[in-house]
């Protein structure tokens, strides 16, 4: 709200300073009430512009020139840095001189402050808050650190007595068991560098084999690796453990048999440096087309992800998560550790499938055939999933009792973020239903379809609240507007699932209403998602399929 127009600061009349201003004099740019407009253009001033007060300042105030003390200068000399009026543009002074218009000067700074202004607001302010919530959470966490730190110490002091005859055994156990693993770590990467090295090999031949060929089916359905192969694999440093031995001269107890130093071990991320070039622009179709179905077998089809364009993983109303490649033929099934249906499915960078098995509160990841649990979740529920562009995790989740709703951020298994009330305190999400799909878009917004609100919830990447969407301010569905499942593609544009009405809402990234994908007979469409090429999957629950849909171009 403008300040001159709250109930605590009104504008006044610039001339008899107390009464309310109701006009506004566009050329010597003063308020006037109603009886001081007629005093004001009492002197016949030709030049006076009166216009109600919320006009104001439709006419730049411009300097005025010190040479001729009643002109206004409107340009600015670029040979002699000042400001000048038109009588000096044509004196001897500023001749053959070239000259900037101030109003041109004055629109591109303008665009050039609102730019700045939009820049500090939506990126670099959101990106401190998020550097201050990291911070506070580590400060947070001190106290329960140095506890746990205390305690062992102090376990130490009772158990080194009785120890101290089998200390030097313990120890040698513990050096072998060191240079077991550290081999283990360093032989792991080796395995894993040499499979990729395999894999590169085997797409050289058949680049090579592809490019001799005049086969038009397997050059139209080529699909580039390069992209994941540039992602270079980061290098494991494993420092060596060392033996300090006892310094005699001190008498304290550590000082007893002396220390080993712990395995550290190091990631140091390598980035590849070629340039991508731009996201290419793609406009919505009039009419979206399906480019295939893929039957699953799901009896109750729930979730759908994809690493690229060439396979995809699904799961439903069983343990069994399976994978497709993308003309649909069936690649693998995994089985959920609980033998109970998952919750979600994501796929990271590397390949490996994560997903969430509700009996156990744990977020499982899945790779080469082995499956390991990286998040085990307490007091809560995990619900749905994403895996961020920064490689973090995303996950909604509510409480056991089922009455809060949250968003956690974890870096592996560590939690980063928590996201759960708007800045006056309120919950953000509804607490009263398990269906909580979540997306993260190009602009780093995190995206919520909340069921039980009936509304998408989209935060920034600080958590404070940019928009909410209930459905077209016009709609032309019967039911009520219920999301389900929810997407993001190249251009931030936010997808999501309309199970009531069988369609797809599109939005763009303010949370403006687009258009509706609505031209097919969706079975009750809900989990999405959009592969490398702006590509939607849409899993239709009712009846099992995957439709793939073309929406844009």
């Amino acid at each position: 709200m403008d300040p001159k127009y709250s109930a605590q600061d009104v504008a006044r009349c610039d001339l008899c300073k107390t009464a309310i201003a109701q006009s506004y004099c566009d050329f010597c740019h003063v308020n006037l009430c109603k009886p001081c407009i007629g005093e004001h253009i009492s002197d016949e001033y030709d030049k006076h512009k009166i216009v109600p007060i919320l006009q104001r300042k439709s006419t730049l105030n411009y300097p005025k020139c010190e040479i001729h003390q009643n002109e206004d200068c409107q340009y600015q000399c670029k040979d002699c840095n000042i400001f000048v009026c038109s009588h000096c543009l044509a004196s001897k002074q500023h001749k053959e001189h070239e000259f900037l218009k101030l109003e041109e000067s004055f629109s591109a700074k303008k665009k050039h402050i609102l730019k700045d202004r939009e820049e500090l607001e939506e990126q670099i302010l959101p990106t401190y808050e998020e550097i201050v919530i990291d911070l506070e959470n580590q400060i947070s966490n001190l106290d329960g650190e140095y506890k746990k730190l205390t305690s062992e110490m102090s376990k130490q002091r009772e158990e080194i007595h009785r120890e101290v005859d089998n200390a030097f055994d313990q120890m040698e156990l513990e050096i072998g068991e060191i240079k077991v693993k550290h081999h283990s770590i360093l032989q792991k990467h080796l395995d894993e560098i040499k499979q990729l090295q395999s894999l590169m090999q085997e797409t050289l031949i058949a680049l090579n084999e592809i490019e001799e060929s005049n086969e038009v089916t397997s050059i139209i359905h080529y699909s580039s690796k390069n992209e994941q192969f540039s992602k270079l694999p980061p290098k494991v440093h494993v420092s060596m453990p060392k033996f300090i031995p006892k310094q005699r001269e001190k008498e304290q107890l550590f000082g007893l048999i002396g220390k080993l130093t712990p395995l550290s071990t190091t990631l140091e991320e390598k980035v590849f440096t070629a340039k991508k070039p731009n996201t290419p622009v793609r406009v919505l179709l009039d009419e979206p087309e399906i480019l295939s179905t893929i039957k699953t077998g799901h009896e109750k089809l729930f979730s759908v992800t994809c690493l690229n364009e060439e396979q995809i993983w699904t799961s439903g109303g069983t343990a069994d998560i399976k994978c497709f490649n993308i003309q649909g033929v069936l690649q693998k099934t995994i089985k959920s550790k609980s033998v109970e249906w998952p919750n979600d499915i994501a796929v990271v960078r590397d390949g490996a499938l994560l997903y969430i098995d509700w009996k156990t509160s744990t977020v499982y990841k899945v790779k080469n055939d082995q499956t390991e649990e990286i998040i085990r979740i307490q007091g809560w529920i995990p619900i749905y999933l994403c895996v961020t562009f920064s490689g973090d995790l995303l996950v909604t989740m509510h409480s056991d009792d089922k009455t809060q709703s949250k968003v956690v951020r974890y870096s592996g298994s560590n939690v980063k973020q928590t996201i759960q009330f708007d800045e006056e305190g309120q919950p953000l999400y509804s607490g009263n239903t398990q269906i909580k799909y979540i997306s993260e878009n190009r602009n780093l917004d995190i995206c919520v379809a909340d069921y039980g609100a009936y509304a998408v919830v989209v935060v920034n990447q600080a958590g404070k609240l940019r928009f909410r969407y209930t459905g077209p301010s016009s709609s032309i569905k019967n039911k009520p507007f219920k999301p389900y499942g929810i997407t993001t593609d190249s251009q931030s544009r936010i997808l999501t699932s309309d199970g009531d009405n069988h369609c797809i809402h599109i939005l763009d990234t303010d949370g403006q209403f687009l258009c509706y994908i609505d031209n097919f007979d969706l079975g009750g469409p809900y989990g999405l998602c959009v592969d490398s090429d702006d590509s939607l999957f849409v899993c239709e629950y009712y009846k099992g399929n995957v439709k793939k849909i073309r929406y844009s171009k």
